[in-house]
């Protein structure tokens, strides 16, 4: 029932003026920050410290980060409307050069980014502009959303490995075949994950990225989606990063995460309004790690 509401919900959106998506986004995501105390208190709590604000500054934030939540919302419902012919008239790039000087080295291409914007569009952007598209999602809790979102994802021709099946062999195999695959590289990292400063405070941060990178030597983009005050979107590409082997195969992947996380910890520090603050970003203390491995940073000593 759940994946032919939101299917019919796509085809209604579809109909609409982008600009009235727009206006509709900002109404709902008002009433969203009013009705949901639990997550915009959580919001509010991890912002003031992460941005060093009071609390009535990180009110004002996450109202407008739930504004522009529930834009991104209505923009999935909305991108099978996304074509070839007409994604430039949403989506705008910054340095596509470097894509093609990433996919020129012949390792396929890791892309790193986080819950910013409406980070579906960029890959779905990214993937109408020719370039072969691939990333790991997790499963959503309900079946239902998890296929309505795979198949508005498969209109913009991004294909998915859902997390619990096979989807490292899959992974893989599309580096191996000159692929992009893409990693949200913001969320919590659970006890395998390394224990690093995220805005303030440590955080476990995944190291898939850089586990890849070095398993296959494909280059690595940090690539994101920003919302523009018109309400469209612009896809900032940084430099290519790769991956540096000292020998030391657990600090090199350590410090390798470190660089891309900084980079993603400064896009939110630029465009707060941008990120989901009210994800549990922290939800892993640091005594959950595993022991095996020392990726743990205290400030910014390593030990």
């Amino acid at each position: 029932m759940l994946y032919k509401t939101l299917m019919f919900f796509s085809r209604l959106v579809r109909f609409l003026p982008y600009d009235v998506l727009l206006f509709i986004g900002e109404i709902l995501g008002n009433i969203y920050y009013l009705v949901v105390k639990k997550q915009r208190k959580r919001a509010i709590a991890q912002m003031m410290p992460a941005l060093k604000i009071s609390e009535s500054e990180a009110k004002k934030i996450v109202r407008a980060s739930f504004v522009n939540l529930a834009r991104n919302m209505l923009d999935i419902l909305y991108m099978p409307n996304l074509t070839p012919e007409n994604v430039d008239q949403y989506v705008e790039f910054e340095h596509q050069e470097r894509i093609d000087a990433a996919f020129a080295e012949g390792h396929g291409v890791v892309v790193v980014t986080g819950h910013v914007g409406t980070w579906e569009w960029m890959s779905g952007s990214v993937a109408l502009k020719g370039y072969p598209v691939t990333a790991i999602a997790k499963l959503q809790p309900n079946a239902e959303y998890s296929r309505a979102l795979d198949d508005l994802r498969a209109t913009v021709n991004v294909e998915i490995f859902t997390r619990g099946t096979s989807e490292l062999l899959s992974a893989g195999r599309a580096l191996k075949q000159g692929k992009i695959l893409g990693f949200l590289a913001d969320q919590d990292g659970g006890p395998g994950g390394a224990f690093i400063p995220f805005l303030g405070k440590i955080a476990s941060t995944p190291m898939g990225a850089a586990v890849f990178s070095r398993k296959f030597g494909s280059p690595v983009l940090p690539m994101f989606i920003i919302r523009q005050p018109n309400g469209r979107h612009k896809v900032i590409i940084y430099e290519v990063m790769h991956y540096e082997d000292s020998g030391d195969t657990d600090r090199d992947l350590l410090n390798f995460t470190i660089k891309m996380n900084k980079i993603i910890e400064n896009v939110i520090l630029e465009y707060p309004t941008q990120w989901i603050w009210l994800q549990k970003r922290w939800n892993t203390p640091p005594e959950m790690q595993k022991k095996n491995k020392h990726h743990t940073v205290k400030g910014n000593k390593e030990n």
